[in-house]
């Protein structure tokens, strides 16, 4: 089966009139059409500046309607679109660009500190760049295209080293729409809110591109806040939405929570990071449906199913592999892992990347006979449900024990006193490493360390127990919401002996 390449055409074909986007902060809209046209009238304007096929354009903007355009408009032209998180520093983005090289920068003005000065710069948010689209021309397509040739390359988080350029080619874009589409079963009149920002594959491949594959229409927001999230969701009849712990974290605690019905709502999708308990629980007594998925940029970021009430009975699975795509758990010999044993999780599938830009040697060892080592440790219960355990390299080994920082999280979650933990491994000269806790308390708790251990000591085998507990008014986080582990560790480098 061959992916149409220029999908946003034949959709705005089959529905040039319904709604594709909302600007969830000005409340413009925009049609399939006027969308398509865009992406016309800026490929033609991106053509008389010299891009070609191969090429790759840069954006470095809030969420925005200039995504689509750029995207769009790459696609039409065969050029490769690189999203840029603006979240990182100066230094970080140099050498970015540095590795991408991009032909033209399209930035926003908040952003324009942290980029090096160059002539092919097109501001976003300027009227010169509204007024490109008064021209009203039409791309004419002029070069062969393959599903095979690039489109994105999107920048991992780097937070266990250097940014790597994930290359998703057009099929693999495609592949991943498609296969969200018939396994989550979504629907033309399916609407969601996307505050993930779209420089990640989150906010960018999760929901966003398969809801315009489908038909449906895509909220876009920034800056998030939880009760204007619950406001968004139900003024614009959401019927599904992804967010990461974090924002579900905020929501749940927001005075909105309590009176918002969420009667359009199918499904919420927590990913990003494992999602604590209290979340389904506080989801669930409001009888919504919430199920947690996984994913990473290298790979869809779609790859699991559960069915909502499913997962109320298995908490904390992601499900079994969707209907276009195979996983598996391997152990130590590289064998497949019985049922219940912890292993690296493996997946296949013609979502899977294709390459790390400029970077063969980490390509190999991600990619090995087609199938993409994640890193991320798994199990796989009797009834063939997965499991995340946590990061390979995440796993504590303490006195020569395995601890898997995920359980001990959740075990604190359970803590009333609780409201967000995060268990690592720090060195220590006796134990080789030991078990550390970061929390931060619910207001105006006046929980002691002692008590957290003495909670732990009932639910945990004593060398699971973290030896260390920091409380702290806030976790430190990431550029899409997850908490920040690595800083964490390279901060807090006590060795308690």
């Amino acid at each position: 089966m061959r992916w149409d390449l220029d999908w946003i055409e034949k959709r705005s074909q089959l529905t040039p009139d319904r709604v594709a986007v909302v600007d969830g902060e000005t409340n413009q809209r925009w049609s399939y059409q006027e969308l398509n046209q865009r992406a016309h009238i800026l490929a033609s304007f991106l053509e008389k500046q010299g891009i070609q096929k191969g090429d790759r354009v840069a954006i470095i903007c809030p969420n925005h309607i200039s995504y689509f355009d750029f995207l769009f408009s790459c696609m039409k032209l065969g050029a490769i679109f690189v999203p840029l998180n603006w979240r990182l520093s100066a230094h970080e983005i140099e050498v970015i660009l540095r590795d991408c090289s991009p032909k033209l920068i399209g930035f926003h003005s908040r952003y324009e500190k942290i980029l090096p000065k160059s002539e092919s710069m097109l501001q976003l948010d300027h009227d010169a760049y509204n007024k490109i689209f008064q021209n009203l021309e039409s791309y004419e397509a002029n070069q062969e295209l393959s599903e095979n040739d690039p489109l994105t390359i999107i920048y991992t988080g780097g937070t266990t080293g250097k940014s790597k350029g994930v290359v998703l080619t057009h099929a693999n874009i495609g592949w991943n729409a498609l296969n969200t589409i018939v396994s989550w079963n979504l629907q033309a009149d399916d609407v969601t809110l996307t505050y993930l920002p779209m420089f990640h594959t989150g906010g960018l491949n999760a929901l966003t591109i398969p809801i315009l594959v489908m038909g449906g229409t895509v909220l876009i927001a920034n800056d998030f806040n939880a009760e204007k999230a619950i406001q968004f969701i139900e003024q614009e009849k959401c019927t599904i939405s992804l967010m990461v712990p974090t924002m579900y974290h905020l929501m749940i605690q927001a005075k909105g929570f309590e009176t918002a019905t969420f009667k359009h709502m199918r499904t919420f999708l927590s990913g990003g990071a494992p999602c604590p308990l209290p979340i389904y629980e506080a989801f669930s007594r409001k009888g919504v449906a919430f199920k947690e998925g996984y994913g990473l940029t290298e790979a869809g970021p779609n790859n699991f199913y559960i069915d909502p009430a499913e997962a109320m009975k298995k908490k904390g699975s992601i499900g079994k592999p969707m209907m276009f795509n195979k996983a598996k758990v391997i152990n130590d010999e590289g064998k497949e892992a019985a049922p219940n044993e912890v292993g690296e999780l493996l997946l296949y599938g013609n979502h899977v990347f294709l390459m790390y830009w400029n970077n063969p040697e980490a390509t190999s060892e991600t990619i090995k006979n087609n199938w993409l080592h994640t890193g991320d440790l798994a199990k796989m219960d009797e009834d063939g449900y997965f499991y995340i355990v946590g990061r390979k390299k995440e796993m504590i080994i303490t006195g020569g024990e395995n601890v898997y920082p995920l359980e001990v999280e959740h075990c604190l979650q359970n803590h009333p006193s609780v409201s967000e933990v995060a268990v690592v491994g720090l060195p220590d000269t006796k134990w080789g490493e030991a078990v550390a806790a970061f929390i931060s308390v619910t207001p105006n708790s006046d929980v002691t360390v002692q008590e957290l251990k003495e909670y732990c000591l009932t639910k945990l085998g004593n060398y699971k127990v973290p030896k260390l507990f920091w409380l702290m008014p806030d976790l430190p986080k990431t550029h899409v919401g997850k908490i920040d582990k690595r800083f964490l560790i390279d901060n807090y480098q006590i060795d308690v002996g």
